[in-house]
């Protein structure tokens, strides 16, 4: 932008009424993740609101939007080290928006703007973590649900779905007569209600009912799951296919195959190819060897299915699948979509949003892969169960997504406390995986496993403890610690209420609140409060027609709901 029109934009950001969710004005402030964390909540918020572009203002002073001028000079800013702001900003986000910084005089007094791109496709992050603007205040965006499902409904339908579009050269006859009979198997499978009818239908009607094609023509997904080899170029310039590679343990490789559609029978393919070994572990004080096989099929099929799901076929690259004597390397080109792991695992209803989402949905259909999250937490936790370590997700470079499947036992302890503790919490456990293979743990995490006494020495050199029996602190204390069923909790609330006719948010997190999980920090613990009580809204089993800390909450009456609150994208404080 020119000086002119620098100081056009100045005068209308200036103009708002008041601070809005898209601007932030500051004086003389340059916290280095601060700011990468308001550019992710602005960039966030622009595209909820359906802005173009976010601001973060220095010189103005908040309140007033008086003219202060600032001594604030970004470009001579440091991120890390030596390396410049605007490079460490720029790496740690998730997509990497295009920011751009100016740097001018109004008033006779120095401003600096930036000016952030709308997120488009994806959430934007910082540190692997996504915000978003509360009125005035910057938040975590998945501790507002309904903030979080609106903005990915808003950036689904801005993006096109590039495998739902029309090959218009095709036709049934470029597909595979053997894939379309094992796409008939798996959705019997997926559907065994329908089994009678679909013996019924036609390979055109058949394709349409699982949602691979659409009105008989060939998607773009049909071509991908059921397609002829011999057409991919139909693809093009995209590329459809799967590679996998062995590896010794010097890491040269000894052999390799290249898969190409139709890839619904990648998975038994791919199965076939891998030296699935038996491990035999003799954990101390025992004569018995614990076996199990390096690798669990589903899991195997799971992993590369999302891949299959999630890659960024434009791009053109492919899907590879490396494997060494101690594990296996998946790698799909795109971005993580639904932010971090641990979210995944850790929410019960994670936003439903994958790059491809007819393809998705046609892989559900045919059987070949779960719900996203589900999946997920269920890779996770058939690891637990087998006593191996877990996957490893690197999510670093926003181009790819590689996980790595351990295929050997690391430490004896870890492996000795998932054997005799099978009830110990999932998210205790990949804490105390990240242990194990030496990576950091954040100060909430380190606290809550060394009060738990999971592990022992100091950082950065810890280690999973030794002694299982001190490792819950007994059954009770486990209990305590893992949590009770979130239905438990909603009855207790109705409880609550039949005895007291009305409560306040406030008297409802005072009660539950030395109820929920001792996992849980205590911010967590009322996040769980406030989400636990709008689902019951929601689903119609409370009801407050009042705003604010004082509104009372009651039993919902027949027919009766809450009216006037905060819908998608609401002010969830707001409520009582």
């Amino acid at each position: 932008m020119s000086l002119s029109e620098l100081q056009s934009k100045l005068a209308k950001l200036r103009g708002l009424s008041q601070e809005a969710e898209w601007v932030e004005f500051k004086s003389s402030w340059d916290q280095k993740e601060d700011i990468g964390e308001y550019i992710s909540a602005l960039s966030n918020s622009a595209a909820l609101l359906g802005k173009p572009c976010a601001y973060i203002v220095w010189g103005v002073e908040d309140g007033t939007h008086d003219i202060k001028g600032t001594q604030f000079l970004p470009r001579q800013a440091k991120g890390k080290g030596n390396e410049g702001l605007e490079l460490w900003l720029s790496i740690h986000l998730n997509p990497r928006i295009d920011f751009r910084i100016h740097e001018f005089e109004a008033e006779g007094k120095a401003v600096v703007l930036f000016e952030i791109p709308a997120a488009k496709g994806i959430p934007v992050s910082f540190q692997g973590e996504r915000f978003i603007r509360v009125a005035s205040h910057k938040k975590k965006l998945r501790e507002y649900p309904e903030k979080e499902v609106a903005l990915f409904k808003v950036l689904a339908a801005g993006n096109a779905d590039w495998s739902a579009e029309i090959i218009e050269s095709a036709t049934i006859d470029h597909l595979d007569t053997s894939a379309i009979a094992f796409a008939r198997t798996q959705y019997v499978e997926k559907h065994p209600k329908q089994a009678a009818e679909m013996a019924g239908w036609g390979d055109g009607k058949f394709l349409d009912k699982a949602k691979v094609c659409i009105g008989g023509r060939i998607t773009r997904t049909a071509m991908i799951l059921l397609g002829k080899e011999e057409h991919s170029q139909l693809l093009a310039p995209a590329q459809s296919r799967l590679t996998w590679v062995l590896k010794d343990a010097d890491g040269i490789e000894q052999d390799y195959e290249h898969f190409n559609i139709p890839l619904i029978f990648a998975g038994e393919r791919l199965l076939a190819k891998i030296r699935n070994l038996t491990v035999r572990h003799l954990p101390s004080g025992t004569l018995f060897p614990h076996e199990v096989s390096q690798y669990d099929p589903w899991v195997i099929r799971e992993m590369l299915h999302n891949c299959i799901a999630h890659q960024d076929y434009p791009a053109g690259g492919k899907i590879t699948v490396v494997e060494k004597p101690d594990s296996l390397l998946f790698t799909n080109l795109g971005s993580f979509i639904p932010g971090t792991v641990e979210e995944m695992i850790e929410r019960e209803t994670p936003p439903e949003v994958y790059r491809n989402p007819f393809l998705a949905q046609a892989m559900v259909n045919l059987n070949m892969i779960d719900t996203i999250g589900s999946g997920i937490r269920r890779m996770f936790t058939t690891q637990k169960k087998r006593s191996f370590p877990m996957p490893d997700f690197t999510l670093d470079d926003p181009t790819k997504v590689t996980v790595r499947l351990p295929g050997q036992v690391i430490d004896e302890n870890y492996t000795k406390l998932l054997l005799n503790q099978s009830d110990l919490n999932l998210l205790d456990v990949i804490a105390l995986d990240r242990v194990q293979k030496k990576q950091p743990l954040s100060d909430e995490t380190f606290k809550h496993l060394k009060r738990l006494k999971l592990i022992e020495g100091r950082r950065p050199n810890l280690y999973v403890s030794a002694t299982v029996a001190a490792m819950t602190g007994g059954k009770a204390a486990y209990i305590k610690n893992r949590g009770l069923d979130k239905e438990h909790y909603k009855e207790l609330v109705k409880l609550h209420l039949e005895k007291f006719g009305a409560a306040t948010r406030a008297d409802l997190e005072d009660f539950l609140l030395e109820k929920i999980s001792d996992a849980l920090s205590e911010e967590q613990k009322i996040n769980r409060v406030r989400n636990l009580i709008q689902e019951m809204r929601r689903d119609g089993a409370i009801t407050t027609n009042q705003r604010g800390q004082g509104a009372l909450w009651k039993l919902a009456k027949p027919g009766e709901e809450s009216r006037g609150l905060a819908g998608p994208g609401g002010d969830l404080d707001s409520l009582g």
